[in-house]
C-alpha cells in the first residue's frame, strides 16, 4: 500500500495553522507524507515569518523528517481564485491524494469577497478535500 500523499496550502493566517496541525495529524493517522506550500508572487519578511511558522507547527507536531515548506513563485497577481488554480495545478502535476486547507468566513458575504481559493479547489480538484474553518 502506498502512503498518501497530502498537500498543505498555507497562507500564514490562524485557519491555515489549523489546517496545517489537522493535515499534521491526519498523515499520522494514515500514515501520509505532508508537502507544504505557500503560493506567492515574490518571497518578503511575511513570507520568510509564515514558512518559519509553519516549520515550527509541524515541528510541535512530530513531523518527521525535517519538515519543509515549498514556495510556489508563479503568480503575477493575488487573485483568490488564481491562488486556487495554482493549487489545483500543484495537485495534479505532484500528483497527491488529499487537500488540507483553510478557509476564511462562512456567510454567502465571506464567500463574495474571498473569491474564495478554497472553492476554487474544492471545485476544481479530483481528489478529496478538507476544508478547516
Amino acid at each position: 500500500m502506498s502512503r498518501v500523499r497530502v498537500l498543505v496550502p498555507i497562507d500564514g493566517s490562524e485557519t491555515s495553522e489549523r489546517a496545517l496541525r489537522f493535515a499534521a495529524e491526519f498523515s499520522r493517522r494514515f500514515e501520509g507524507t505532508l508537502h507544504v506550500v505557500h503560493v506567492t508572487d515574490r518571497e518578503t519578511e511575511a513570507t520568510e515569518q509564515i514558512v518559519a511558522r509553519a516549520e515550527e507547527i509541524l515541528e510541535e507536531e512530530g513531523v518527521p523528517g525535517g519538515p519543509s515548506v515549498s514556495l510556489d513563485f508563479q503568480l503575477t497577481f493575488r487573485s483568490a481564485n488564481r491562488v486556487g488554480d495554482d493549487i489545483v495545478d500543484f495537485v495534479q502535476e505532484g500528483d497527491y491524494d488529499h487537500v488540507v486547507m483553510g478557509h476564511h468566513g462562512d456567510g454567502a458575504v465571506d464567500r463574495l469577497i474571498l473569491g474564495s481559493a478554497a472553492e476554487t479547489v474544492v471545485r476544481g480538484c479530483a481528489v478529496p478535500v478538507t476544508v478547516v474553518p
